[in-house]
């Protein structure tokens, strides 16, 4: 059985180490961005006055921005690296990707101007904006997700360059069984994730409630996480003509479901800070076994009937070497950089809040 360095002996050792890189932007968006989104769909759920919404809003107020950075960054790599693979995938998924791009804008929108009225309708629907944002791009990115351990059907179509690879399905076709049950799970174990982060930078109730969601709550998510984890590997096995990674993708997938499961355990406890790590870790290894089942195939199932130098893996989706090494000097200088630089940001606003910090608004007359 190959494994990951074995099989870089076989694939230019850029194509896989920027696979890897592509791998680690989108799972720190996951870890990072999955508790902004569960924190913004718990707005109306944990904020029953003006001040408790305020405490929930401001527990991600100043890292939102920051944290959705790592999508950006994440398509722009996939962009630079892969074109074929970035290509094929937005064509493929341009609905849904629109979904997420309206959801995102909800969500900036909201995030921006709630502070700019006093009226409380206003605020309200701006706070519906975050909320309906934060689920329909966590639903969507749950949903398509599910499809690429599924793998996305493919053809090729002649193109003056020659065959160019196509998405060979239909929008309805990717709403099948597993892909909902991917966008369910992913809802729910960032509702969980959210609370948890709730409870470990709040106090008072706000932290109270969200305890207790999370302690609630986290048995559904371990549930949903563990019927993800076997479906994904029990009929979609990461293994491919790039290795077999099945061993891996289970020691994955099992952290995954011990780790919820001791995030639920530990909430209940009153130990905020390893639940939220383990909830973290929960996102990490889930995504890292849906990317070992991706790695080569890059979440495309392989048509037989296609010749192999017309399929789409990384190595015919992946830019040139003199592209691919300039690209990863870039990151090398300016990734530990922004790296630095979140965390500065959540070491500075690390403390707990709540509605005693919160002040009474003063209306000044116009």
């Amino acid at each position: 059985m190959l494994n990951l360095l074995e099989t870089t002996v076989q694939t230019p050792v850029l194509v896989a180490v920027w696979f890897a890189l592509v791998a680690v932007l989108w799972v720190g968006f996951f870890f990072l961005e999955g508790f902004d989104f569960g924190v913004a769909m718990l707005i109306p759920v944990f904020g029953k006055t003006e001040k408790e919404k305020r405490v929930v809003v401001n527990t991600i107020g100043p890292l939102w921005d920051g944290n959705e950075v790592w999508l950006l960054t994440a398509g722009g790599a996939m962009f630079a690296a892969f074109p074929g693979w970035y290509a094929t995938t937005f064509s493929a998924l341009y609905l849904p990707l629109l979904l997420v791009l309206v959801g995102l804008i909800l969500r900036g929108v909201a995030f921006e101007y709630r502070s700019k009225h006093h009226d409380s309708k206003y605020r309200a629907m701006l706070d519906w904006f975050a909320t309906a944002g934060s689920f329909v791009t966590t639903l969507v990115l749950g949903v398509g997700f599910a499809n690429f351990v599924v793998g996305l059907p493919q053809a090729t179509v002649d193109t003056p360059a020659g065959p160019a690879p196509l998405f060979d399905g239909t929008f309805l076709g990717l709403f099948g069984p597993f892909a909902l049950l991917g966008g369910v799970m992913l809802v729910v174990l960032f509702l969980v994730h959210g609370s948890m982060f709730l409870a470990l930078k709040t106090s008072g109730i706000i932290h109270d409630r969200a305890k207790a969601f999370a302690s609630k709550f986290g048995w559904l998510a371990a549930g949903l996480v563990a019927l993800f984890v076997l479906g994904q590997n029990i009929f979609w096995p990461a293994s491919s003509e790039f290795g077999d990674f099945s061993v891996y993708a289970w020691a994955a997938g099992i952290v995954a479901i011990v780790a919820i499961v001791a995030g639920t355990v530990l909430i209940a406890k009153g130990r905020d800070g390893w639940s939220f790590v383990a909830t973290g870790v929960t996102v990490v290894a889930l995504f890292t076994g849906i990317f070992l089942k991706m790695y080569g195939n890059l979440g495309f199932a392989q048509n037989e009937t296609l010749p192999i130098a017309e399929r789409l893996t990384m190595l015919s989706a992946a830019s040139s070497p003199t592209t691919l090494t300039i690209m990863t000097w870039a990151a090398v200088i300016f990734v530990p950089v922004v790296i630095g630089y979140q965390s500065w940001s959540y070491y500075v606003f690390r403390k707990r809040i709540s509605t005693k910090n919160i002040p009474d608004e003063v209306h000044v007359a116009a």
